[in-house]
């Protein structure tokens, strides 16, 4: 039967956990996600965010895997009318660590999980690169609102000219729609 340690901490600004001084078991670590944040790293995309990163961390012996879910929202523009919109945020980051050099340039999976390399001399992972990252992968390429949710000050604009249809048949946008009749 394993030990388990149940450990509430708040994650330092920078997001390091202390790898060296972990007891065997798990761990947990949270910490809270701002705008700041996503300015360290000059992303001027996101606008505002308020998301909540939860990191759990379980060492045995020269084992360390971390799982950490960060959920919430951030505010960006919208790709259509350029107003404020709210995309939820709900990613879940898998890894085990591993002390040394990477064997190769490929990247490493242990099952589902993402394989890091630190070196044996590291006390400290800083994961703030790794949540910056898998947050901006979770937002969609093309951030709009719903149909019909845009500011129509803004679709005024955007509207096309008579005689041309930019929707298929289920009304979604698709610029392709017009060349529908183009073979008849």
């Amino acid at each position: 039967m394993r030990a388990q340690i149940y450990l509430w901490v708040e994650m330092n600004d920078n997001f390091t956990i202390p790898l060296n001084g972990l007891a065997s078991g798990e761990s947990h670590f949270s910490s809270h996600v701002g705008k700041e944040f996503f300015e360290g790293f000059e992303n001027d995309e996101i606008l505002y965010a308020d998301l909540d990163a939860e990191v759990t961390v379980e060492k045995s012996g020269r084992y360390i895997g971390i799982d950490c879910d960060v959920r919430g929202s951030v505010t960006v523009e919208c790709d259509r009318c350029l107003d404020m919109l709210d995309m939820p945020i709900d990613t879940h980051v898998a890894l085990s660590v591993k002390y040394g050099e990477a064997e190769s340039q490929e990247e490493h999976q242990e099952g589902e999980r993402e394989v890091i390399f630190v070196p044996e001399d590291n006390a400290e992972l800083d994961l703030s690169q790794i949540i910056y990252d898998y947050v901006c992968l979770s937002l969609p390429m093309q951030r709009m609102h719903e149909p019909g949710g845009c500011n129509p000050d803004a679709m005024k604009y955007f509207s096309a000219p008579k005689g041309h249809d930019y929707f298929d048949e289920e009304g979604q946008l698709n610029p392709f729609a017009a060349l529908k009749d183009m073979f008849k």
